[in-house]
């Protein structure tokens, strides 16, 4: 079984990933979460599937891959299971903002060249 990630740059997976890494249903993903609806976060559980830190309960739902592999292998017991993480391409904003930022860095060492 070979997991994906790569539907946000960080490498986290949304519920359609994990969908699709595990091969179940939608239903079965949420039902694996570690979610409470009176916590945001609750604490770690190593039977369930624990999502990374939220700070909203709208928040979407995001696992690391890693965490994903965890639980396959220890609780659903997959016998073989391999992470592959997928770089995802750069978006416009992201060039943009990196080429800010290469900017912004070469006017600081100017200006702390005339200081």
């Amino acid at each position: 079984m070979e997991f994906e990630s790569g539907s946000e740059s960080s490498g986290l997976m949304d519920i359609e990933a994990v969908q699709r890494a595990l091969n179940r249903s939608r239903a079965s993903v949420y039902r694996y979460a570690n979610t409470d609806p009176n916590h945001l976060n609750p604490p770690y559980d190593s039977k369930r599937l624990n999502p990374e830190f939220r700070t909203n309960k709208d928040d979407v739902l995001m696992f690391h891959p890693s965490e994903v592999a965890r639980f396959a292998k220890d609780v659903l017991k997959i016998k073989q299971v391999t992470i592959e993480v997928r770089e995802v391409p750069k978006t416009q904003i992201q060039e943009v903002l990196e080429a800010i930022l290469l900017e912004l860095q070469s006017i600081h060492q100017l200006l702390k060249t005339r200081s």
